[in-house]
């Protein structure tokens, strides 16, 4: 089930928050709840891709894309992860995300978001999203425009690249 709740007291939370600017660090913390557990009674890895979405809509509403978005009428949508897990959250700890993006291309936005126990990455998520309208994927230089933030991508990290670069190889639709 969709954390409905925890999403909620997220908005509400960071309702009167500073604004960041695009390239900015949002930092939240949270807990790791008994519904939120695999039978090993850590933080189960599909849960994790789901508590994500609770760094980047605020992170949105703190940057002035959620509005940007309602006013277009446009929408946004994961179009693609690579994730590395490390370190195991158990039931009821507490921990930081962060998250932020750190540049786009001609298609997509790319944001960073990890999840840390103390000064230990628990694990990391590179997401690959997209603004979409009727007429589909919106170009990230139009979105910026719509924000009045026009600027350039800082350029991506290589290791960043490289998974672009990877991801453009894998056969689609998958052979299996």
């Amino acid at each position: 089930m969709y954390p409905i709740f925890r999403f909620l007291k997220e908005i509400l939370k960071f309702r009167n928050a500073p604004a960041l600017g695009l390239l900015e660090t949002h930092v939240s913390h949270h807990r790791c709840w008994p519904w939120d557990l695999d039978p090993w009674i850590e933080l189960n890895n599909g849960r994790t891709l789901t508590l994500y979405d609770l760094g980047r809509i605020p992170m949105g509403m703190r940057t002035g894309l959620t509005s940007m978005l309602r006013a277009q009428g446009w929408g946004i949508t994961v179009a693609g992860n690579t994730t590395r897990y490390r370190k195991r959250i158990k039931a009821f700890q507490r921990f930081e995300m962060r998250s932020r993006c750190i540049g786009w291309d001609a298609r997509f936005f790319y944001i960073e978001q990890a999840m840390w126990l103390g000064k230990d990455c628990a694990n990391h998520i590179l997401i690959r999203s997209a603004i979409t309208s009727a007429q589909g994927i919106v170009p990230p230089v139009r979105v910026l425009e719509a924000m009045g933030q026009m600027q350039d991508s800082p350029e991506l990290p290589g290791w960043v690249q490289a998974w672009i670069a990877a991801d453009a190889e894998r056969a689609w639709p998958p052979k299996i």
